[in-house]
């Protein structure tokens, strides 16, 4: 039985989960998720359960990494100033590529990215994908509850990625982009499934992916045209804070 677990929690469930968060990209343009609920506050809220993760959990997780391990004694490891460097790193990394789509609208005929700034900008965000679906299969705490909290954390962040991205290339995305981004998350799974990184580089993968989360969460909540809600963006910062400290 102990087995059987293990077997579910370190194989069957990461599987599972990468279908699961691929799936967002897919299901987002759904009649329900675009006439039927509050797009703006959904959003938000996503937003928050997202900043909730990064700031509760990944960084403090982060910081776990650079414990030294006893059957590794002379790896040398990030400092807390690299690590930190890193999830800024993964923040500027995406500020710019919106920088550069809103850039190559601005001065298109159509306002609409060109085709080259548009294959950047998905293989920029497939490429992060593909960290998530990795990392799915290498949590720094073992156990489901973990792994869950993660997937969920990261599905809303997609939601909050995949709506940005649609609205800003529109059928090109649909079209294609949605698809590289699914894909990249059953790809870095399957490479997960098949591989482990040193303890230090799994790190420093946290670390970018967090500075990729929180821009995305201020790319969505600050502009003025932004359609989100304060209060649904804190309801999801409380909540899922809440979750992680008594988890």
């Amino acid at each position: 039985m102990a087995v059987l677990s293990t077997v579910v929690a370190d194989r069957v469930l990461p599987v599972t989960l990468a279908l699961a968060l691929a799936s967002v990209h897919l299901l987002t343009r759904s009649e329900l998720f675009l006439t039927r609920l509050p797009r703006g506050r959904v959003l938000s809220f996503a937003g928050g359960v997202s900043v909730a993760y990064v700031f509760v959990h990944v960084l403090p997780e982060i910081d776990d990494f650079r414990q030294p391990m006893n059957e590794h004694p002379l790896i040398a490891l990030p400092t807390e100033k690299e690590v930190y460097l890193v999830t800024m790193l993964g923040f500027v990394t995406y500020y710019g590529l919106e920088r550069l789509t809103d850039r190559s609208a601005e001065t298109s005929t159509d306002d609409r990215p060109t085709s080259g700034v548009f294959r950047v900008h998905v293989g920029a965000y497939a490429a992060h994908n593909a960290i998530v679906g990795y990392l799915l299969f290498h949590q720094e705490a073992p156990g489901v509850g973990n792994l869950l909290l993660f997937a969920l954390a990261l599905g809303l962040h997609f939601l909050l990625n995949d709506v940005a991205l649609e609205d800003q290339h529109e059928a090109a995305y649909h079209r294609t982009g949605r698809w590289a981004l699914a894909i990249a998350v059953l790809v870095g799974a399957g490479v997960g499934s098949v591989t482990e990184l040193e303890r230090a580089t799994l790190g420093l993968l946290f670390a970018f992916l967090a500075g990729g989360i929180v821009l995305s969460v201020v790319r969505e909540e600050l502009p003025a045209e932004r359609q989100g809600g304060f209060w649904w963006f804190t309801g999801g910062v409380a909540l899922y804070t809440t979750i992680l400290l008594v988890t």
